[in-house]
């Protein structure tokens, strides 16, 4: 039987930065090859990097949104590639901007199946929600680590939330050991 923590893996990393002044997003998409900038769609220039993949969203606030890395290691470098790119474009930036991670999405697999009505029953009603009329997954809020996992009859799990990659770990953890004290997972 495989640790469900060794099929731990990081989906999305979102983190936040900013450069400390207002963009006119109008000439940086101009002057920035590949950027995106639609402000009837979205209010934010969108940038995309390849080698990290990732998008960063740059607000007129100065203010960027990195979304899509697979790694605290690779939002760090996307960023630094933005910064980078607009210090090419004359724009103001200091050397080490404070990146914040808002987010990291992982996925788990338990490795068997799951009865998400005795699991609903068990865990008891504060945590979770479960209405498989809705949405296939139970939602589970732990508290500590604070994040949100989503339990599928297939043993999967998709973990929201987590502010660094041990978060996983450690909701794995928790969620284990309390499906075997219920005795649910055989």
């Amino acid at each position: 039987m495989v640790d469900p923590k060794e099929t731990i893996n990081i989906e999305n990393v979102v983190a936040s930065t900013g450069i400390g002044q207002e963009l006119d997003l109008q000439s940086v998409a101009m002057d920035l090859e590949g950027a995106d900038y639609d402000p009837e769609q979205f209010p934010g220039l969108v940038y995309r990097t390849q080698d990290p993949k990732s998008a960063a969203l740059i607000f007129r606030s100065g203010k960027i949104v990195c979304t899509g890395a697979k790694s605290t290691d690779d939002v760090h470098q996307s960023l630094r590639i933005v910064f980078d790119k607009l210090r090419d474009l004359n724009i103001q930036v200091d050397d080490d901007p404070e990146i914040v991670v808002q987010n990291i999405v992982t996925s788990a697999d338990l490795g068997r199946n799951l009865n998400l009505n005795a699991i609903a029953i068990g865990l008891g009603l504060e945590n979770i929600e479960y209405e498989p009329e809705q949405f296939p997954g139970l939602v589970y809020r732990l508290d500590e680590p604070d994040v949100v996992a989503l339990l599928f009859g297939s043993g999967k799990l998709v973990i929201t939330g987590g502010k660094k990659p041990e978060d996983a770990e450690e909701a794995v953890d928790k969620i284990v050991s309390r499906l075997e004290e219920l005795g649910l997972l055989d």
